[in-house]
């Protein structure tokens, strides 16, 4: 749209702004908001982001249409007062135990009212408290810090399409519930905390299993092993003062060795084995012609959700165990000998970008009369605090190689953090990509990008093969319409639940922006084009792995009971 706003007298231009509230941004006036996401749709209630206009007249700036010629003032007398006002309702209606919460100093409404100087509550608070559901494996839902915002109900619903929550009554009894008021382990949640992600307060948080992870580092009789997925690495370090998409995965095993941390491995092997256990469970798929599509099994939001929603297509689902899971059953059988030897427990512990991951470790069927092949799962977030804890100075730390035998991983390993990185992965491998030139190639078909819905073409064995890259589970859900009405067909689906894949998972660093994901994916990228080892079957230790511990035992790589 072209033309002006007069925005506290100085003209600024509308451009192709969707709403008020960004061209008075464009201006470089910072409007609060606890309602508004870039991603989402508009809101409006919170109405923090109000301005006034020339005839006196109050508007939410990220609900109005801007119009050239329009005048609108950010900072008056009765701005100011009725934003205190809003505070200090909220406030009157929050808990208020500031120290003790999760997100002190990180919280929007904290923030806000410091920001906006409101020191007292004149009201008091005659909201009854709630109990904090504590009931799912991933998720913490304190209501009593909820202000309502709806940002998680939306962001369920838009981009997921999961709707687990929802904005429930009206007046003074609203609050955010799952269906019937259940807890959120009795609803279609699938565990993947986007809803956490745009939370501006501690309502929603991480289930944190930090205390237990200590305890099992300060055992003497426990051994404990870290794997680290691909994403953490150009993440964590967002927390210590680095951009975006820096890989830091040598100061991250540094850190853990300073923890006391027995083993620190790198869950590109068990990328490594996915890849080469897909492939080749999709090559027969295609030759056989049954099954088709091949849906990967790699991400457990994604499963969880067509578990619940589409169980009828489970059979087309890889029968492959996730990279953490794989990786977990690995390192288990492998110090299963020294453990009886020394009179220890391994216990395998995975950092994750993922809350999903949580629930995942926890299914039966990755569960043996010895324990859990994944012991524990700890986000990025949480491992962060545990850094800080500890009181080590992440960016002063010299970078220290990951332990071997598990500690070489592949290219194509790496990118498994990214949207796309499953496909390109194997599609290196059933195309025999060798050269340079060839990984190039693929690097520049659609396999790569932030696209919700993708697609390409594959030649293979005289035949074109149909594959799809799908990130976001709404977007899931949009093509498995489309796949059942006839209306599309592929031969191999990938699908991530999170936006950018393991990459925007919600146990990574906040703010979640599109900047932020694309430079994580330019990390991942970056350290897949330095690699010396592109393909994973290429990976030494998978071969090592395959002619000696996994000989005559593959079927430990693959869910048990899945056909």
């Amino acid at each position: 749209m072209k033309g002006y706003v007069i925005v506290d007298g100085i003209k600024t231009a509308i451009n192709d702004a969707k709403n008020l509230l960004e061209v008075i941004r464009s201006a470089g006036i910072e409007l609060p908001t606890f309602c508004y996401h870039s991603e989402l749709s508009t809101f409006g209630a919170c109405r923090m982001c109000i301005v006034e206009d020339d005839r006196g007249r109050i508007m939410t700036s990220c609900s109005t249409i801007p119009y050239d010629g329009m005048v609108v003032y950010t900072n008056t007398p009765r701005l100011r007062k009725y934003r205190r006002n809003i505070l200090e309702l909220l406030l009157a209606n929050h808990d208020r135990d500031c120290t003790t919460c999760i997100k002190s100093s990180r919280c929007k409404l904290q923030e806000l009212a410091l920001t906006m100087g409101v020191r007292d509550v004149r009201f008091e608070n005659i909201t009854e408290k709630k109990p904090v559901d504590r009931s799912s494996p991933s998720i913490v839902r304190d209501p009593n810090k909820c202000i309502m915002c709806g940002e998680c109900v939306r962001m369920c619903e838009e981009v997921q399409g999961v709707g687990a929550i929802c904005i429930a009554n009206r007046g003074a009894s609203i609050e955010v519930v799952a269906a019937y008021g259940k807890p959120l382990a009795e609803s279609n949640c699938v565990n993947c905390g986007q809803c956490r992600s745009v939370c501006p307060t501690g309502a929603l948080t991480i289930k944190n299993d930090n205390k237990d992870v200590w305890d099992a580092i300060n055992d003497p009789k426990k051994r404990v092993i870290v794997q680290i997925a691909p994403a953490v690495r150009v993440a964590i370090g967002e927390e210590f003062g680095e951009a975006p998409g820096t890989e830091v995965m040598g100061r991250l095993v540094a850190a853990l060795r300073k923890m006391g941390v027995d083993e620190v491995y790198d869950t590109t092997i068990g990328a490594d084995l996915t890849v080469t256990e897909e492939t080749a469970e999709f090559i027969a798929r295609v030759r056989e012609g049954k099954n088709i599509p091949l849906f990967t099994s790699c991400c457990p939001g994604w499963m969880q959700f067509v578990k619940t929603k589409y169980p009828e297509l489970l059979p087309n689902v890889s029968t492959c165990r996730s990279p953490m899971e794989m990786f977990g059953v690995v390192i288990k059988e492998y110090f299963k000998d020294a453990d009886k030897e020394e009179d220890r427990q391994t216990v395998n512990v995975a950092i994750m970008p993922c809350t999903a991951k949580k629930a995942e470790a926890a299914l039966p069927e990755f569960t043996t009369d010895a324990g859990r092949d994944v012991d524990f799962v700890l986000t990025t977030q949480e491992l962060c605090m545990m850094i800080k804890e500890s009181g080590i100075q992440f960016a002063e730390l010299s970078e220290e190689a990951a332990d071997m035998p598990f500690g070489l991983g592949s290219g194509a390993g790496v990118i498994f953090g990214v949207t796309g990185g499953v496909t390109e992965s194997v599609i290196r491998q059933v195309s025999n990509a060798h050269s340079k030139e060839t990984l190039r190639d693929i690097a520049f078909t659609p396999v790569r990008g932030m696209n919700g819905i993708r697609e390409l073409s594959l030649e293979f064995e005289g035949q074109t093969l149909r594959v799809a890259i799908v990130n976001g589970l709404k977007n899931a859900d949009m093509l498995i319409k489309k796949l059942k009405s006839g209306e599309v067909s592929y031969d191999f689906i990938e699908v991530m639940a999170c936006t950018g894949g393991c990459i925007g998972g919600a146990g990574q660093p906040l703010p979640q922006t599109s900047e932020v994901r694309e430079a994580r994916a330019k990390g991942l990228y970056g350290a897949d084009s330095v690699a010396q080892i592109k393909r994973s079957e290429e990976n030494p230790t998978i071969e090592t792995l395959y002619n000696g511990l996994l000989k005559g035992k593959e079927h430990i790589l693959h869910v048990p009971g899945r056909h």
